[in-house]
């Protein structure tokens, strides 16, 4: 069966969408004193008199903008329109508001971008930025590449000063998951993996086309996964020394491979040079005396054993990083951040920085980029970061004084809930809620990742069972996926990574996805790379990706523009000056021709399926790339 669709017929105008052009004339943030037209369609019948752009700057009061009479659209319809712009950045929402004979009637959001006539709809956002801001160019139109360095690579090379309590494994063995494995401390068993494995696998990195690695954090630590910080000053002796970082960014770098650190900066270990619960270091630590040059970097409640830590957890006392010694110590002049910018690295992931208080992200700011403008800041934010509201007031990390970009979690859940479950115009909703919301140079480094060290394996969440609720054991034995459902998930990582590519953003590859590794969540998801046990047809397919993308200068600031969507079929367009692509997925299990006009009969296809007269045919589950 062959379902054939056409275009559907409007038959009636909507009243406003403002993420169509023709409505508003930038669909995306705009910069102070950028214009952006608004147009409304009103039906003749309601005998408007008048119209107004209602609109207020959050926390502020509401200003009205009278609109014009702009001409009639057909016989029923008639346009008014005005010009908005903002003198100041921040986050501003708005409405309509028509006279009429029977009194006041408003537009407001239905959801989607729509506007209809109702007293009950939401506010509309428009995100304004400062008009100064500008992001990284080396991050543009490239590829990241996420490891955990522990479980990547182990060069082989002697380790010096290794803690003797850690548990040396073997590699690839399963890591530990339950506390008889444990022997009381958690996360301690160690792989080996290290920084002069990641510079010896540099080669392979880089025939997947990546051009920036980030790392889970590297600094001392007295846990595998090294987020309890135990000194910022110094490589944790497992994974090498300063001079093993300094060598990885030089070769990296000569390879066209930035590298970014993970800065853990809301919370240390408790077993660490500053709080020093154990006395294991020299340091006098704020947990050894109120007289401890870090005491004030801590909240007690009651000392010393009563704190605030992390969600609770007691391992780790949380900072507080309004404090200006802190402050000095992380974004000084010779602080944390600038040191490490001076050994080579292209910039900083921040973990959970929705917990890092404005003060704390306006001096990391002016310290990273007064080190080097063009380091990037990446953010770890699980939600819309434009309008996102955290212990009390709303953020501001994208309006120019603080974060380059963010962990995009909105499209990763886009694109694995599309390819598991389908659902073309939830998929499209979810994709241009951030087109629109955030600003274009934001949206152009946006890491795009469909995994992390945080969630499942890609391939687990999307052929495997859901985690949730579940325990470690339970996610035990139910780590591995069976044959059917492996081989059914390496076809499900196709999709889901072409979608993943050719978004707006920089895809982030988790280390193994591409080598078809699977897993629940931590600790099964930071299991070693499997290097002698490769899906070589999976790698085939990155390194494809990595080309295509690395080819397409569409993929560097072109704009996202959906061209069609119904039930499980979504096709879309990137275009640049120079450059456009158009990606179309059918995820059914039906024969679909797909409308993309008839432009596209003549491009270039870089899978099996064309453009003839206006349509694209393609077979259950199928996926094509066309270029021009």
């Amino acid at each position: 069966m062959i379902i054939k669709i056409r275009p559907l017929l409007i038959s009636a105008m909507k009243i406003f969408d403002s993420r169509k052009t023709e409505y508003k004339s930038v669909v995306s943030a705009i910069a102070t004193n950028e214009k952006v037209k608004f147009r409304i369609a009103v039906p003749r019948a309601m005998g408007c008199t008048g119209a107004s752009l209602a609109v207020f700057k959050d926390g502020e009061d509401t200003v009205y903008y009278g609109m014009f009479w702009a001409g009639m659209c057909g016989e029923d319809y008639e346009y008014w329109e005005l010009h908005f712009s903002a003198t100041t950045s921040g986050l501003y929402f708005y409405h309509f508001e028509l006279d009429t004979p029977w009194g006041k009637s408003f537009i407001k959001n239905v959801g989607s971008g729509c506007g209809d006539l109702t007293a009950n709809g939401g506010e509309f956002q428009q995100t304004v930025y400062d008009g100064g801001f500008t992001t990284p160019d080396f991050l543009k139109g490239g590829i990241i590449y996420q490891i955990f360095p522990d479980r990547f690579y182990n060069s082989g090379v002697k380790k010096k000063n290794v803690p003797n309590t850690r548990v040396m494994r073997e590699w690839g063995e399963e890591p530990y998951w339950n506390e008889s494995q444990m022997n009381g401390l958690w996360n301690n068993d160690y792989f080996g993996g290290d920084l002069k494995g990641i510079e010896e696998k540099l080669d392979y990195i880089k025939e997947l086309g990546i051009s920036c690695i980030y790392l889970n954090p590297i600094f001392e630590a007295n846990s595998n996964h090294r987020y309890d910080t135990a000194d910022y000053k110094k490589i944790d002796s497992l994974l090498g020394t300063e001079s093993d970082l300094k060598s990885l960014c030089k070769k990296a770098e000569n390879m066209g491979i930035g590298i970014i650190l993970d800065g853990v900066f809301s919370h240390t270990g408790c077993d660490s040079k500053y709080f020093n619960m154990y006395s294991k270091y020299d340091s006098i630590g704020a947990y050894n005396s109120k007289e401890s040059p870090y005491y004030e970097w801590y909240k007690f409640v009651d000392y010393p054993t009563e704190y605030h830590s992390w969600w609770g957890i007691k391992l780790l006392p949380e900072i507080i990083e309004e404090n200006e010694s802190y402050r000095e110590f992380i974004c000084g002049k010779n602080g944390v951040l600038r040191k490490w910018l001076r050994c080579g690295i292209s910039g900083w992931r921040l973990d959970v920085a929705d917990e890092l208080p404005d003060i704390f992200l306006d001096d990391l700011r002016k310290s990273v980029k007064a080190e080097n403008e063009n380091a990037v800041i990446i953010g770890e934010v699980w939600e819309d970061a434009t309008n996102k509201f955290a212990y009390g007031v709303r953020r501001r990390y994208l309006l120019g004084e603080q974060l380059d970009s963010v962990m995009n979690y909105p499209f990763a859940d886009a694109v694995l809930n599309f390819v598991r479950f389908g659902g073309a115009d939830g998929f499209f909703n979810s994709v241009m809620n951030v087109v629109e919301n955030y600003p274009p140079c934001v949206l152009n480094v946006l890491m795009n990742h469909i995994g992390t060290h945080d969630t499942e394996r890609a391939i687990t969440r999307l052929a495997g069972e859901n985690p949730e609720g579940y325990s470690r054991q339970w996610q035990h034995e139910h780590n591995e996926l069976s044959k059917e459902d492996y081989f059914k998930g390496v076809s499900m990582m196709k999709m889901a990574s072409l979608i993943q590519y050719t978004l707006p953003g920089v895809p982030s590859l988790y280390y193994g996805d591409e080598a078809g590794m699977e897993g629940m969540k931590d600790p099964f998801n930071r299991a070693c790379f499997p290097w002698d046990n490769i899906n070589e047809d999976l790698l085939k397919w990155y390194k494809r990706l990595g080309e295509i993308r690395n080819g397409c200068t569409a993929f560097k600031e072109g704009t996202f523009e959906p061209v069609y969507s119904s039930y499980s079929t979504i096709a879309y367009k990137r275009v640049s000056a120079d450059n456009q692509v158009l990606v179309a997925v059918n995820n059914s299990a039906e024969t679909v021709d797909v409308p993309v006009g008839t432009e596209w009969d003549n491009s270039y296809n870089l899978f099996a399926a064309v453009s003839k007269d206006g349509y694209i045919r393609l077979s259950p589950y199928e996926y094509t790339l066309l270029t021009k």
